[in-house]
């Protein structure tokens, strides 16, 4: 299939409501018409976190708003859009039944084909939207859910090296903002403090240097923060503002230096097989972080590999990655009817054993 597509793309798999409309013509760069999200952060704000239902609830009342905005940004309306690209997963399950019913909703009515997308290949894929990377290439998905090390082959070849055994770095940022009383969302809150503490007042660990491997581990240095914090309560009766910038810029730190060095291994890995174009991209929230960022940089820079990292408002979730990944998976043929399902779980290598344990709604990742 060689003619130009404009899809529409869906995602609700968290706490953001999204809708876009993505354009390709073979031999060109992808055109993002129109990108819509509507954030949920004031609702949860109160809780700590995400709460699933709330969530929910915030998708079903917004996504046909996005939807509309997204068109209306784009110019276009639902009788010029060749297919529907929703996240049918990994995700909250009441989220991303929400994008789905409405996809299906949308589908039905205009009679356009249906094409569930795997949220993580979303991510994933993005470099070939705003760089046009060649396949293969090393991607580094980092973010509040995720963490994974992917040789990525094509729109549904996906080759896992290595992830997070327990908690993904995202997450344990927003547990330490929580430590510390910052506010959500951790990532953001816990970067500005570190800007004004020093990294080496607190020898926090690097967990899983000493084993082999691409594998990696956040929940122990999560409670190295919380140790650190309780010691400092109990010898001064509380914490002091440096304290709090210091115990951060430990801890961004140590998250930093551990994903440098999986990123090195990952990368020797990667180039044993020889690639035409070597290219090591980053992508997911926590790709927004700058120090993270850059350390990453560094290590591609050390290796010859050329270093994408998508512009930060596509580091986060949105549907023009998901209208992107739908746009491959439409010309390589893939195509979704009525039956598809919502996945609460949905690893993107079926092949490679699960790294965090299964059930019976399957592996988690």
């Amino acid at each position: 299939m060689a003619e130009t597509l404009t899809i529409l793309g869906l995602e609700s798999s968290c706490d953001d409501s999204a809708a876009a409309v993505v354009r390709h013509t073979p031999g060109q760069a992808g055109e993002i018409l129109s990108s819509v999200v509507a954030g949920q952060a004031a609702l949860h704000a109160a809780y700590g976190g995400v709460v699933p239902e709330i969530a929910a609830r915030a998708h079903a009342e917004k996504l046909d708003i996005c939807v509309e905005q997204a068109l209306s940004k784009a110019g276009l309306t639902l009788r010029e859009i060749d297919a529907i690209a929703v996240t049918a997963g990994p995700g909250l399950i009441g989220g991303v039944l929400s994008g789905v019913m409405c996809a299906k909703g949308l589908a039905a009515g205009a009679g356009l084909p249906l094409i569930g997308v795997n949220h993580l290949a979303g991510h994933a894929l993005t470099p070939r939207l705003t760089d046009e990377l060649a396949y293969p290439y090393l991607m580094l998905l980092v973010s509040g859910g995720h963490c994974q090390f992917l040789l990525v082959r094509g729109p549904q070849g996906f080759t896992r090296l290595g992830g997070t055994i327990d908690d993904a770095p995202g997450e344990a940022f927003d547990k330490t903002a929580r430590l510390l009383g910052l506010p959500q969302p951790g990532g953001p809150s816990v970067e500005a403090e570190a800007r004004k503490g020093d990294p080496d007042r607190f020898a926090f660990p690097r967990p899983l240097l000493n084993r082999e491997g691409c594998d990696l581990s956040f929940s122990g240095l999560k409670t190295a923060v919380l140790r650190a914090r309780d010691a400092l309560v109990a010898e001064q009766g509380g914490i002091t503002r440096q304290d709090r910038a210091d115990l951060c810029a430990g801890f961004q730190t140590a998250v930093r230096d551990v994903l440098i060095e999986k990123s090195r291994r990952a990368l020797a890995l990667y180039l044993a097989e020889a690639p035409t174009a070597p290219a090591f991209a980053v992508a997911g929230g926590v790709a927004a972080n700058q120090a993270i960022r850059a350390g990453l940089q560094a290590v591609a820079a050390r290796t010859g590999a050329r270093f994408v990292a998508p512009p930060l408002k596509l580091c986060t979730d949105n549907a023009a990655m998901i209208a992107w990944a739908g746009i491959e998976l439409f010309r390589a043929g893939h195509r979704d009817g009525m039956e598809l399902i919502a996945r609460p779980r949905w690893p993107l290598d079926t092949t490679s054993s699960a790294l965090l344990g299964g059930g019976r709604k399957g592996a988690k990742a």
